[in-house]
């Protein structure tokens, strides 16, 4: 088109010079309109080619944004999976004896804080098995009083802790969860608590009174399955007032609890969806109770194992990431399978700190 306008111009010139005078005032005005109407058409589609050349690139921009780093604000670490029960649904069974050198621990702590970590929980097997609590208790100590952590929590069966424990690092600790399932020993028994002349239940009451001895937030977790799903613990719960009742229902995990390779076979302990609403129906009544279900439970947590490796439970399993101590903490947790909505919704982020709770010790 832009060659043809000059001729379309001169021969358009030249009809106008041919003219009678009297009419070449009216020519001359009909040329300006159609010189106009002619360049407005070229610059309009100029401009839709240079718009259909800048879509592609800002299409690419936007497809080339990198995702926000995942914060591990909340992170349970099982530094050993040894322990001294055999609770027939363990999902994190003795596969390793393996446990970090202290001073290791403490580097991989410290690239979590740095990462944004908030809340430590430690975690087993039972994490009171190992140097009879020493190696726990340091760590405790480190993450309070040199990282600083808002929230350093641990969660125990309880059989193997002693008040000693509590007069060297109870101060370094916010909350103490103690594993109970049943306040009926025989069940206890049953699901693998049991520990032979030593009375599960018995020994909660006295944990209960350390930490308030202590200064240390009380809370209790249990499992509900096949031989505990009846139960109906609302009394004994109200009277040990825990600051949570975390209710989960029995969780099957490939090569753990289920499967060829599981040092467990939890299939019988499951129970279904129903059966786990109708325990908590029961349960209404107890203001502390924090219930999960299968779904809310499998990806909401951010799992390090004893080597620090981010555990992904997406597929029914724990797939490892590479450690944290070898790669960081940005690189291994983008394979931890972390879903961080269902761990807002879920209620994982809480008041955690014993000096935000303001108990009455």
């Amino acid at each position: 088109m832009w060659v043809l306008t000059p001729a379309a111009f001169a021969g358009k010139l030249l009809s106008v010079f041919r003219q009678p005078l009297s009419s070449l005032w009216r020519s001359l005005v009909l040329l300006f309109c159609w010189l106009r109407a002619t360049f407005w058409l070229l610059a309009t589609k100029r401009t839709k080619q240079q718009l259909v050349l800048r879509e592609p690139d800002e299409t690419k921009e936007e497809e080339e944004d990198p995702p926000l780093p995942t914060i591990p604000t909340s992170v349970n670490y099982h530094f050993t999976r040894q322990c001294n029960y055999k609770c027939g649904f363990c999902f994190h069974t003795a596969k390793t004896s393996f446990v970090l050198p202290l001073e290791e621990a403490k580097r991989g702590l410290l690239l979590l804080k740095e990462a944004g970590m908030e809340k430590i929980n430690f975690s087993g097997g039972e994490p009171f098995i190992h140097d009879r609590g020493e190696y726990l208790g340091k760590l405790v100590k480190f993450c309070k009083a040199e990282l600083q952590l808002p929230s350093v929590s641990i969660v125990s069966n309880g059989s193997l802790i002693r008040e000693r424990w509590f007069q060297n690092y109870g101060e370094y600790l916010d909350i103490l969860a103690i594993s109970c399932d049943s306040f009926d020993e025989e069940v206890n028994v049953l699901i693998g608590r049991g520990q032979g002349k030593k009375n599960h239940v018995e020994n909660l009451q006295k944990l209960r009174t350390w930490c308030r001895d202590y200064r240390v937030a009380f809370k209790i977790n249990s499992v509900i399955n096949r031989f505990n799903v009846e139960e109906d613990m609302t009394e004994q719960i109200k009277a040990l007032n825990p600051v949570r009742w975390k209710v989960f229902q029995c969780l099957l995990i490939e090569g753990e609890n289920c499967g060829e390779d599981a040092l467990r076979e939890a299939e019988r302990f499951v129970i279904g969806d129903e059966e786990f609403e109708r325990f908590l129906e029961r349960h209404k009544e107890v203001s502390c109770l924090v219930p999960e279900s299968n779904q809310k439970m499998k990806d909401s947590y951010l799992i390090l194992d004893e080597y620090m490796r981010f555990l992904n439970c997406r597929k029914g399993r724990k797939d490892p990431s590479k450690s944290i101590l070898d790669v960081g903490v940005e690189e291994a947790i983008q394979f931890s399978g972390f879903d961080e909505k269902m761990f807002l919704k879920r209620g994982g982020k809480y008041i955690w700190s014993k000096a935000d709770l303001k108990l009455d010790w």
